[in-house]
């Protein structure tokens, strides 16, 4: 593969921080790179260097001849006076650019809803975030680099933007690099991960899980390293004169082994457990939105009347619920929240609140940290409770704070020098030490690296209450919720598939939009509220959506039933056979080649018979949803 652009002992340096110190990376043709790390450690300056718009202090970074280089910044560059089609294809006739298949796909998947003639200025945060994509991906670029391009896109344009990067290229041909928080997008477009930490940038081989999985061996064998460093220097200390020098190997990552370490992990929450303590909290009554809709006047210069935004909606919340809701942006997704907290009153229908419930919610906006700019973190903490239980354990707001990334000369900073990041975790910090019992999360994962997510996401997972997350980031949506709805032309839909169930409705309901089918219905739809406990109910046959298949009968349901635990069992009992066969073939003589051929055709045939199984298994499971 042939080397398109290179980072040689890099340096850079600001009056208060060094960024980087003796850096070399490099960027061959077919490489799909994940930039990841802590806020503030070099992720985007990195990308910056090597994409040519700011220069090291020394060093060099080398650019192919003839190489094309792209870049999406994390802030806004349009220019606020050109429309959308200036922005997006310049001033190339209309004929031209709809005549190129890739242009032509770029358009549609991303602005294919904002007018041509529309000024850019016009245009709201996530339209001229996508505008500013589309103006980069319809160039012809062999090497992109985008930062935080999954920013203010809800989670088709998320899916869209992953699917066209994977085709945008022959495998081994073009580059990508890209920083973003969404650790699903990292998992599925990228085959590489640097880390930027330190001053220095580590590359690991695969995506975000990959990249974990490595890290977290790599943190174990620097405390082994660490331990044995220790224990050599104490018996250095005892004899003095007659220490002897320490040996330490570095081994090869095995995947094999860092899955050992996850192998006796619990799951990440106790579900009984908190479900118990939310009802002591809560009691059994928590929100409960019944048959309600709700219009709001029509704009001014629109025809008089309602524009409805919810309909016929029926959620009954319970305690200790954990629910993630999707939607496009505009689906009404803030005013089904809204109806949550009373900031939102029906049109129709009954909306009743439990007693003792105390709800809090997690803004996209850090309005709540506006008077307390000037105040110290320290000193803002200080004025809430003294201590805080979390997954059994009393904790201080302090000790909450290390715990979410706080250093303790962070501590000392008033809450306006904070990084977006940092005071985003403030946020929610002090929502918590409030101890409400329903916390609404609308968009956590803005400003938040990986290793923030990570920690935000742990500490929820001691959290006893109802928890309501609106989130455009997938992995954390499926990672901290138990069941996800989807907002959609105005009703609440359960989707016990979760988002790969609405990403599959929502490309069904485009292709029958695309193929003109007079009257059909969009499957996305349906009159499909539900309960808190994920029941589904209909209150018009006629919207309902229809099956994806039929379901099953009583006796093929049975029979089906019967064949997935069989298909159960005999994976289980090939998995025994096929770890016996690697311990017999670590046991082997390495020299009887004909031997080891033997058991690795045999190891091979059982491979393709799990791999059957597992289709068959798919298969059933489908067939019995």
């Amino acid at each position: 593969m042939a080397h398109l652009i290179g980072g040689e002992n890099i340096h850079l340096e600001y009056p208060t921080k060094t960024v980087f110190d003796a850096v070399t990376v490099g960027i061959d043709e077919g490489d799909r790179i994940g930039i990841v790390g802590r806020n503030g450690d070099g992720k985007s300056t990195l990308m910056r260097l090597l994409a040519g718009r700011i220069p090291p202090d020394s060093g060099r970074v080398t650019v192919r001849s003839g190489t094309t280089v792209g870049m999406l910044d994390q802030a806004d560059t349009l220019d606020p006076d050109q429309t959308v089609g200036h922005a997006v294809v310049g001033d190339v006739p209309d004929y031209v650019w709809a005549a190129d298949p890739k242009v032509r796909d770029v358009v549609e998947g991303l602005v294919s809803d904002v007018d041509w003639d529309t000024p850019v200025g016009q245009l709201s945060g996530g339209q001229r975030r996508r505008v500013a994509l589309a103006s980069l991906l319809t160039g012809d670029w062999d090497v992109i680099f985008l930062d935080e391009p999954t920013n203010h896109l809800d989670v088709d344009g998320i899916t869209w933007l992953a699917k066209h990067l994977n085709s945008r290229w022959s495998r081994n041909s073009g580059a990508l690099a890209v920083v973003t928080h969404d650790r699903w997008f990292l998992d599925a477009v990228c085959t590489d991960t640097w880390e930027v930490h330190d001053r220095t940038v580590e590359p690991f081989e695969g995506g975000y899980a990959a990249y974990v999985l490595q890290r977290v061996e790599r943190d174990r064998q620097a405390a082994v390293v660490e331990q044995k460093r220790q224990n050599l220097m104490r018996k250095e200390l005892a004899w003095l004169r007659r220490g002897a020098p320490a040996r330490t190997s570095k081994p090869k990552f095995r995947i094999e082994a860092a899955n050992t370490l996850i192998a006796d992990v619990p799951p990440p929450r106790d579900t009984v457990s908190l479900s118990r303590m939310a009802v002591s909290r809560l009691g059994k009554d928590v929100v409960d939105i019944e048959d309600v809709s709700v219009s709001f006047p029509a704009p001014e210069g629109a025809p008089a009347g309602e524009t409805r935004v919810l309909q016929d909606i029926t959620w009954l919340i319970a305690p200790g619920e954990r629910t993630g809701i999707l939607g496009v942006n505009g689906a009404g997704k803030s005013t089904l929240l809204g109806l949550v907290t009373g900031d939102v009153q029906p049109t129709s229908g009954r909306v009743k609140r439990g007693k003792t419930v105390k709800i809090a919610t997690l803004t996209q906006q850090l309005d709540e940290l506006k008077d307390i700019a000037d105040d110290r973190v320290s000193d803002v903490v200080a004025r809430k409770k003294t201590s805080y239980v979390t997954g059994g354990r009393e904790m201080t707001p302090t000790q909450l704070l290390e715990r979410l990334g706080f250093t303790s000369a962070q501590l000392k900073t008033p809450v306006k020098d904070l990084s977006g990041g940092q005071k985003r975790r403030l946020q929610l910090l002090l929502i918590l030490l409030d101890e409400p019992n329903v916390l609404i999360l609308d968009e956590p994962s803005n400003d938040l690296d990986t290793d923030m997510l990570a920690a935000m996401e742990d500490l929820l997972d001691t959290w006893p209450g109802t928890l309501l997350v609106v989130s455009h980031d997938r992995y954390l949506l499926e990672r901290v919720t138990d069941q996800q709805y989807a907002v959609v032309d105005g009703r609440f839909r359960h989707l016990p598939g979760g988002v790969e169930e609405y990403l599959r409705l929502s490309a069904t309901a485009a292709s029958g939009t695309a193929a003109g089918s007079a009257g059909a219905s969009n499957p996305l739809a349906g009159a499909a509220s539900g309960s808190g406990a994920g029941a589904p109910t209909g209150s018009d046959d006629a919207a309902a959506p229809a099956p994806a298949r039929p379901a099953l009968g009583g006796a093929e349901a049975r029979a089906a039933q019967k064949e997935l635990g069989a298909v159960e069992r005999k994976l289980q009992k090939l998995q025994k056979e096929t770890e016996a066969l690697d311990a017999t073939m670590a046991a082997a003589d390495p020299s009887d080649f004909e031997g080891l051929g033997a058991l690795a055709a045999q190891k091979s045939r059982l491979q393709d018979e799990i791999e059957e199984l597992e289709l068959r298994w798919l298969e059933l499971g489908e067939a019995l949803e």
